[in-house]
């Protein structure tokens, strides 16, 4: 074996570089990771794509993104590996690909940081989500779910919303995972029924459950498990305690 012969800095603290380096020349995990990720649509896109393939324009109205930048996304995911096109019918859809499917725990860390932290953090004003489609409310509920609390839950909940943006939903939870669904539940254990923005309102902890309820707004049917026994709120700028949704 060969003899080591450098000695090192007496103090034993690392020697400082004669030149610095070039941002891409640094073995930094953090950066290599969103080098190779790219712009931030790029996880949105991919979260979209995580319960199944979807065509362009559904990917328009769940995001919002505009057509020319959103081809380019898409174009730019299919090249790098993160996204494949199948056929669908007499459709081409997107769909992950394994590389693109093994970054659902990012996706869902971040999901999950927003929900427990971002509003706080960072000030976010979730009021204007009211207005937005009670579906991209709804889809975010597994990003809300409490692990700990739903860990032995069996438990199906239909979401029933009316005006705009509304329709009905299957919300499943089973053993620490979420699945919500369009469509009305065989068997639902508890049910809901509300206006679209109502219900937004109520999901972002900005109405209690208990006062729209008193006032007309908000009905349930069905056992006493309630929603927020098993999912977290949004906090507020000031946290508040929770209350029963």
């Amino acid at each position: 074996m060969p003899r080591i012969s450098a000695r090192p800095d007496p103090t034993g603290r690392p020697t400082k570089p004669s030149a610095i380096p070039k941002p891409e020349g640094i073995f930094d995990p953090v950066a290599r990771a969103l080098e190779a990720i790219g712009d931030r649509w790029t996880l949105v896109l991919l979260g979209q794509l995580l319960s199944g393939p979807r065509g362009f324009q559904e990917l328009r109205q769940r995001t919002g993104i505009a057509p020319r930048v959103l081809s380019s996304r898409l174009r730019e995911l299919v090249e790098s590996g993160f996204v494949r096109t199948v056929s669908e019918g007499s459709r081409s859809v997107y769909a992950l690909t394994e590389a693109g499917s093994g970054l659902e725990p990012v996706i869902q860390s971040i999901g999950r940081w927003w929900i427990e932290r971002g509003k706080e953090v960072l000030g976010v004003d979730t009021e204007r989500f009211t207005e937005t489609s009670a579906q991209s409310v709804l889809e975010a509920l597994p990003f809300m779910l409490d692990r700990d609390r739903s860990r032995d839950a069996d438990i199906t909940f239909e979401i029933r919303l009316q005006g705009p943006g509304g329709g009905v939903w299957t919300i499943r939870i089973l053993k620490g995972t979420c699945t919500v669904t369009s469509g009305f539940a065989e068997n639902a254990d508890v049910r809901y029924t509300a206006d679209a923005k109502t219900w937004c309102a109520v999901c972002l902890n900005l109405i209690d459950a208990r006062d729209a309820v008193k006032a007309g707004l908000l009905s349930k049917e069905g056992g006493r498990a309630a929603m927020d026994d098993y999912f977290h709120q949004v906090p507020t700028v000031e946290p508040q305690q929770e209350k029963a949704l």
